[in-house]
């Protein structure tokens, strides 16, 4: 098992439970750091808790006393927790540092670590780039924001092997030293400002992933998107552009006919499965950090002609009497559902609606040009009959959730037409997940044969 470098912290407050702060709790204890955890919703009994309490772990929870602080030298923070609370804002008064489990991740491992981020595209990314390593015999494990936890695989990666990890702002925010060997910065726009504040902040966080590179590493990059090409202006890597748009004999590009990584033809275009042209800025950045870690061309065509999607994400999911249903539940903001939208010629019949940021949709306007109807739901069904309405779309049907509304897209639909969740919306006004949503949307799909 790894252990922990240059880490000279000895005490050691985990703050949020869930599985990373499982995780970051068990690695620490096995490098000899006390850990005091603290968690506002755990319960004394659960299997975890009482794991880490026989392991020596100190544990507090229910609130988020201020006395816990005491003593600490380093917080490591659950992501998804805001740093605006009392506890957080009391230990940045006494500049406690406060990272994420990522930083530890970075610790345990001294091998080639890939980094990808972006606004939209990440797991698509992570994943198409892990299985195009695996079809080339190449030593790899992939983990981070795709569902499993870094410092899981990275106590335990050998030294040839690959660590693959998909990163949120969110993790990003909390590191010091983390350095991939290869970062891929997919796109920017405007996300999760309610955590952020500020597009600035938001970028500044993402950018975290090139942060602490060298010019022995690698910045595969966007150089279709304005605010990428900014924001990578002073990295000090070697940059890898990738562009749909242009010829990049330093980077990956595309024709009509084919995609390219610097001046080698990769495969022919009409071999690719995965539809919409925002997927084809995945496979190009999937294909750069593919090359750049040994992957062959005969692994990527190998996965490029089979690979029809990640589960939620543009996924098809079946065709019941000429009606093709698709599940792109991680559309969670506008981009994401515009990229969606654009990824079809024929009539749409678009489900959307989810959790109200204070946003108004008014950008989704030009992208509904394909949608007859408009099934929606949520906190934000009102403001979406509102824009559907300017776009003249004369069909909304306003309903109680995903399930109702697959049955009633289905009810006014005609052969051809594409049936596709895209929310714009994060799910948690009605869902604990994303995935959950999708999923429900699956089974109802299922129910309707």
């Amino acid at each position: 098992m790894n252990k922990l470098v240059n880490f000279p912290y000895k005490n050691v407050l985990v703050l949020g439970l869930a599985k990373s702060g499982t995780a970051a709790s068990e690695v620490l204890l096995d490098n000899d750091v006390h850990v005091r955890i603290n968690d506002r919703n755990a319960n004394n009994n659960d299997k975890d808790v009482v794991e880490l309490k026989s392991k020596g772990a100190e544990v507090i929870l229910g609130e988020h006393p201020l006395s816990v602080l005491d003593n600490v030298e380093l917080i490591v923070k659950n992501p998804g927790i805001p740093y605006e609370i009392p506890i957080l804002v009391e230990a940045s008064n006494r500049d406690i540092p406060i990272i994420t489990e990522i930083e530890l991740a970075g610790r345990l491992t001294d091998g080639m670590i890939i980094g990808i981020t972006g606004s939209n595209g990440k797991t698509t990314t992570t994943t198409l780039t892990h299985e195009m390593l695996v079809k080339s015999e190449q030593p790899v494990k992939v983990a981070g924001n795709i569902g499993i936890v870094a410092t899981d695989v990275a106590k335990q990666l050998t030294s040839n092997e690959k660590m693959i990890l998909e990163l949120s702002s969110f993790q990003l925010m909390g590191i010091q030293t983390f350095r991939p060997t290869i970062a891929v910065l997919l796109n920017l726009f405007e996300a999760h400002l309610d955590y952020h504040k500020s597009f600035a902040n938001y970028v500044e966080a993402k950018s975290n992933i090139f942060k602490h590179q060298t010019k022995d590493d690698y910045l595969i990059y966007n150089a279709d998107d304005p605010n990428v090409v900014q924001a990578v202006q002073n990295a000090r890597a070697v940059k890898i552009p990738f562009s749909v748009k242009k010829r990049m004999f330093d980077g990956a590009w595309a024709t009509e006919e084919a995609i390219f990584f610097k001046d080698e033809k990769v495969m022919e275009r009409k071999d690719i499965v995965l539809v919409g042209d925002h997927n084809l800025e995945n496979i190009l950045a999937s294909i750069s950090a593919a090359k750049l870690s040994g992957a062959t061309n005969e692994g990527i065509q190998q996965v490029l002609s089979s690979f029809s999607g990640v589960k939620h994400r543009l996924q098809f999911v079946d065709n019941i009497n000429n009606r093709f249903f698709y599940n792109d539940s991680k559309a969670t903001n506008m981009l994401a559902t515009k990229k969606a939208l654009s990824s079809f010629q024929q009539p749409i019949i678009l489900l959307a609606g989810g959790l109200d940021r204070g946003n108004h949709f008014d950008e989704l306007i030009p992208a509904l040009e394909n949608v007859k109807t408009m099934v929606v739901f949520g906190e934000t069904a009102s403001k979406l009959q509102d824009i559907a309405s300017k776009a003249g779309i004369e069909t909304v049907v306003p309903v109680k959730d995903v399930e109702e509304a697959v049955h009633e897209a289905y009810s006014l639909s005609e052969a051809d037409d594409i049936i596709l969740l895209s929310p714009a919306c994060a799910s948690w006004d009605q869902y604990r997940t994303f995935e959950e949503r999708g999923d429900m949307f699956i089974h109802a799909v299922h129910t309707l044969k």
